[in-house]
């Protein structure tokens, strides 16, 4: 790992927390996706339970 610090320079913590973060957010961002994925799937089938006549094609 020093090696690694020692390439990125004097600014690799900087560098290092950057990265984190942003797969932090991304982690995050991705999670809410799949979240509402999950409640716009449930909303759908329940509207398509309440509207019997109408068919898929």
């Amino acid at each position: 790992m020093t090696g690694l610090l020692d390439a990125l320079g004097p600014h690799a913590g900087f560098i290092l927390a950057s990265y984190g973060a942003a797969g932090l957010v991304l982690g995050g961002l991705t999670l809410a996706i799949l979240r509402d994925h999950a409640v716009q799937k449930r909303t759908l089938e329940a509207l398509e339970r309440r509207r019997p006549g109408r068919e898929r094609r």
